[in-house]
């Protein structure tokens, strides 16, 4: 929920990122009139604009988890309260919404927002009040920094850029006969730079030749060029590092298209999103992507279903994606290694907190977790999956696994890869 869905008035367009943060009021929950007696909580989360869709996901496993805990009596004997503002997508928002989370409201703890775009701005205040922060999704948030109070919900591990496509190409290494050429399609944007030095990496790693790499500006809205662009070089692999809306345009030109490369995907964030599943249908069947997790039987860690079962009640409500394989897990868990902290030292101060989620290990819905250098995991756990026997746009059928086989890594798969990549 966005300040303004609670009652506020939005700045105007022409505001300042200050008098933006300043001018709304945030939102708390559960609103409980003993509110003085909680355990706060306080984030900056995208609940509208670009990630909006996203961020309002996150926020929901965020407030099953404050459910569940109040429900077995809160965190060291009071409840939990969620302070949220909503930074509407706008980094420029974020460093004055955690000073007045810090400074105004006085929150007890304070929690990192949804992705990159959020965690980066925050990370200088936050290293300068010397604050524990636990972030969600962003991707090599803390390489440069490695400030020792950062913690990363992300699957990732100690080196986030690979991560993504290790997969992929590790895949595509064990064909026969065996590919040799790959090209690259990217979005010009922050977001597709790290990924993409990753993938350069795991080509040469693995002895692949990149034939092509291109990059195209956020604004395209054409992209039957950008594929006819490749067309003559008939690469083995075509590796997309793209976004959302982009993520249906490239694969609606690739199906539109008479070339079949033998695989394609690797780096899309979009397709985890429902709406994109559902936008696309059919024309996924073959493509190769990452995610973090899914309803696999080697992935139902403890808690996991209930988690999911209780998100999906709740996402039409919420406005959040209907199935929220993608987020919800991760935010769930999340808060779990902040409860899990909390208990195991009976404190809220950030030095021990810090001190034990570097040291130990944590039980969770994404399961076993244990932080490493830069706050990464200590070990990835990055899924690759392929898009098989989706016959239709309906929501339904993303809901299970049969559409979405785990193919890598060895000992969490759920089914062949089917090589090469077929359109249908």
């Amino acid at each position: 929920m966005s300040a303004t869905a609670a009652g506020t008035d939005a700045p105007g367009e022409g505001s300042t990122g200050s008098d933006a943060a300043h001018s709304e009021r945030a939102v708390r929950y559960p609103a409980a009139n003993d509110a003085h007696e909680a355990i706060t909580i306080g984030v900056s989360m995208s609940l509208t604009g670009a990630l909006g869709l996203n961020g309002r996901s996150a926020l929901l496993a965020q407030k099953i988890w404050v459910d569940d805990i109040n429900s077995r009596g809160g965190l060291l004997g009071r409840p939990v309260q969620l302070v949220v503002y909503d930074d509407r997508t706008d980094g420029t928002l974020v460093p004055d919404i955690y000073r007045r989370l810090m400074d105004v409201d006085e929150v007890d703890l304070v929690l990192g927002g949804y992705g990159t775009n959020t965690l980066a701005p925050a990370m200088p205040l936050i290293a300068e009040r010397n604050r524990y922060f636990v972030g969600l999704m962003g991707l090599g948030v803390n390489t440069e920094r490695q400030y020792p109070n950062y913690f990363a919900m992300i699957p990732t591990g100690p080196d986030p850029s690979s991560a993504l496509t290790e997969g992929f190409f590790e895949l595509a290494a064990q064909q026969v006969p065996r590919p040799r050429t790959v090209a690259f399609i990217s979005a010009d944007a922050e977001f597709a730079r790290n990924p993409i030095i990753g993938a350069a990496e795991n080509a040469e790693k693995h002895g692949f030749t990149v034939i092509d790499e291109i990059t195209y500006s956020l604004s395209t809205s054409e992209f039957t060029p950008i594929i006819d662009s490749v067309v003559g070089k008939d690469p083995d692999l075509l590796l997309l590092c793209c976004y959302l809306d982009d993520s249906i345009g490239l694969v609606k030109a690739l199906r539109s298209s008479d070339w079949v490369p033998k695989m394609v995907g690797g780096a899309m964030t979009g397709p985890q999103s429902t709406a994109v599943k559902s936008a696309l249908g059919p024309l996924l069947n073959g493509v190769v992507n990452y995610e973090y997790w899914l309803p696999v039987p080697s992935m139902m860690f403890t808690g996991v279903e209930a988690l999911m079962n209780t998100y999906q009640l709740r996402a039409q409500a919420e406005n959040a994606d209907p199935i929220g394989s993608y987020m919800a897990p991760q935010a769930y868990a999340q808060m779990q290694v902040i409860e899990q902290a909390v208990a195991a030292t009976g404190s809220l101060d950030d030095q021990a907190l810090a001190q034990y989620t570097r040291t130990e290990s944590f039980d969770t819905v994404v399961g076993a977790v244990k932080f490493g250098i830069g706050g990464e995991w200590e070990h990835p756990r990055v899924i690759q999956v392929q898009y098989q026997n989706v016959t239709d746009a309906g929501q339904e059928q993303f809901k299970h696994s049969h559409t979405q086989v785990v193919v890598a890594p060895a000992g969490y798969t759920s089914g062949a890869f089917r090589y090469p990549y077929r359109a249908k």
